[in-house]
Order: structure tokens, then sequence, then C-alpha cells
């Protein structure tokens, strides 16, 4: 094998680990989503009318500014948003936490085709919603 050839070879195998190293780096060091994972899911109950689907979601200690999705998408339902750690004081020590804080997301098949969302409401840590059937 001539110098020539070796050389070559040394790159060509140069540049295919620089590759593989490069695939390994996007594949486990990719940039973080549009929203961060929900942590936990509230539930859920629902019940059916002949003329609309009524949701109740517990969401306790949420507020409506607090709520960044609420759609029904095909036959889906999406309600996701954030509940803050409570702070009573700056200089509290935490020493339990056992209600679930942080993102929120819910995600609920609805067995009936094409409903509308036709009004919410958050009510005593409860968001209740109305779901016409078309």
């Amino acid at each position: 094998m001539s110098s020539h050839d070796l050389d070559a070879w040394m790159w060509a195998d140069a540049v295919k680990r620089l590759e593989r190293a490069e695939g390994l780096q996007r594949r486990f060091f990719r940039p973080a989503g549009p929203r961060p994972p929900r942590q936990w899911e509230p539930p859920v109950d629902i019940f059916e009318t002949d003329e609309a689907v009524w949701v109740v979601i517990a969401l306790p200690g949420v507020s409506s500014s607090r709520l960044t999705e609420l759609e029904v998408r095909g036959d889906e339902l999406l309600v996701a948003g954030e509940r803050p750690v409570p702070a009573p004081d700056a200089r509290a020590a935490l020493h339990r936490l056992e209600i679930p804080h942080g993102r929120f997301e819910r995600r609920v098949v609805l067995p009936w085709p094409r409903l509308a969302l036709a009004g919410h409401e958050l009510v005593d840590g409860c968001l209740y919603l109305t779901l016409h059937k078309r």
C-alpha cells in the first residue's frame, strides 16, 4: 500500500468517525421542544345529555391565566397549563410536597364525533367545559 493510499484511507476513516460522532451528538443532545413535558395529569369526569357533553377537570390552585391550551381537535379534547408551587413566605422551609405542581396536560379522546367547545368556566378549583353536539 502506498503512502498516498494510506493517507486517503485514514482520512476516509476519520471522516466516517466524525460523521458518526455528530450523529450521536444530534441524537442525544436535541434541543427541547416548543413546550416542556407535562409533569402531571388532572382527573376528569365526563357527562352526556342529548344536546351536549359536559367535562369537569379538577384544577385546584390553577387560575384561568395559567391555562395555556383549551381546544377540541377532531375527537380529542386538550387542556394544558401550569400550577405553580405556592410560596406563602420566601423564608418558609419545605417539609412535604404532595400536591402536583408544574406543567399539566390532559388529552381525552371523545367517543362523540364533531363536538364544539361552547363554553368554559373555572369555579372552585374545577374547570367546567360544555361541548355541544353538532
